[in-house]
């Protein structure tokens, strides 16, 4: 009779089995702490709000409604901050993209004189800032107070990205750049047709870390603009989600205090799937990409 073969885990020893049945286990436990939210989330946005506020959640479709998405949808608000975010974010994703890329070369090259210097005063700044008071002041004598590039310019290099992009550099065989010299490319022609399209998977991680740093980020915004018409969605969030504070006209038919508070609370959750999609979208196109960008910085320091 033909013997069954042992699986690879059987195969392990005791202990190697007990590290890994308790790895899944934290593992499947943080996987819970993701999931089981985003399902409260998108069940609640379309439950009845009196429905909700009294019994919770419920898989009675009757009691279902599109109320939340409907307001959200409808208010001007809300579609001026999602087109600031996504100007925000996409400006800033290219311009930190260019820049990382071109400080990160020279810092990749061995016979760069005063790379030791300059790799000091990028980790001081990693550690170290000037602090709110001295970056506002900054910002204001430069003319940039409430205008968009006060929240796109000042985070637009990012040392950790630079570091990131510099050992990704380091990998690549010097063979490539010697191969280059000898069919007469010079230092440009290298860096931008030769260097950057074997680049595409840091350039993608780098890009994606830019971008959903920007969605995800309000307080520069909150801090530097105060016209309400350069709000990106993060700061028409907050005011749902922190103060309690929907938009007037999401409201204003509610009669009584009580239903505006249970309208209110299903918008927060509405808001929350509505203003995750992008990412939730942009995801798969860049998953590929993540292990080499991101297993860069384990090969050299």
């Amino acid at each position: 009779m033909a013997t069954k073969k042992k699986s690879e885990f059987a195969k392990l020893p005791s202990e190697d089995k007990a590290i890994l049945v308790v790895g899944y286990a934290i593992l499947g436990l943080f996987c819970l702490a993701i999931v089981l939210p985003m399902v409260y989330i998108i069940l609640a946005s379309f439950v009845d709000p009196v429905t909700l506020q009294n019994q919770g959640l419920t898989f009675d479709f009757s009691k279902w409604t599109t109320t939340a998405y409907e307001r959200v949808l409808s208010n001007g608000q809300i579609w001026i901050g999602f087109r600031n975010a996504i100007v925000y974010s996409v400006l800033f994703t290219i311009i930190s993209v260019i820049v990382t890329l071109l400080a990160a070369y020279p810092m990749s090259r061995d016979d760069f004189k005063g790379r030791g210097f300059f790799n000091l005063i990028f980790m001081i700044t990693m550690f170290f800032g000037g602090g709110l008071i001295p970056t506002y002041l900054l910002i204001s004598r430069l003319g940039l107070l409430d205008s968009m590039w006060a929240v796109i310019l000042p985070g637009a290099f990012g040392v950790y990205n630079m570091i990131i992009a510099r050992t990704y550099y380091q990998g690549i065989p010097k063979d490539l750049q010697e191969a280059a010299e000898i069919d007469g490319a010079n230092e440009m022609v290298y860096f931008f047709r030769v260097l950057l399209p074997v680049c595409t998977p840091i350039i993608a991680t780098i890009a994606m870390w830019n971008f959903v740093g920007m969605w995800n980020s309000y307080f520069d915004a909150m801090i530097y603009l105060n016209s309400a018409s350069k709000q990106p969605l993060q700061l028409v969030l907050r005011s749902i989600l922190i103060q309690n504070q929907p938009e007037p006209g999401m409201v204003s038919d509610m009669q009584s205090t009580a239903q505006r508070a249970q309208l209110a609370e299903l918008l927060k959750y509405a808001t929350i799937i509505i203003s995750s999609i992008p990412l939730l979208a942009m995801y798969p196109f860049f998953q590929r990409y993540f292990d080499n960008g991101i297993m860069a910085g384990a090969v050299k320091g």
